[in-house]
């Protein structure tokens, strides 16, 4: 990930994740209906309905991708590991129960 950080833009909180010209931004469950002006109902914990998966350079970057987002206060769900296929991946959640993938095919 070249970009992974929290800001407070217009009163919001969000996580910003920019990669190869791909902006993702994510925001905090209370934001995201105040800024719509609406309410959503959400699952508990968790959500393992759906995953967002992210692919970085290398299986370093893997690594240090997992040690940030959890010092940033994602939720560990599966440390980074090298699976059979070759892949290095790990999973975390973000502090809303979004189940995030980050991997890595290149050693």
């Amino acid at each position: 990930m070249r970009d992974l950080r929290s800001r407070k833009p217009i009163g919001f909180r969000q996580w910003v994740v920019h990669k190869d010209g791909t902006l993702f931004l994510l925001y905090r469950k209370s934001d995201f209906e105040k800024m719509t002006n609406r309410q959503f109902s959400y699952c508990k914990g968790i959500n393992g309905h759906y995953e967002i998966a992210l692919s970085v350079e290398n299986f370093s970057a893997v690594d240090k991708a997992y040690i940030e987002s959890v010092a940033a206060g994602a939720e560990s769900v599966m440390e980074p590991t090298t699976e059979p296929w070759g892949q290095r991946t790990c999973y975390i959640a973000d502090p809303e129960g979004n189940l995030i993938e980050i991997g890595s095919f290149t050693k």
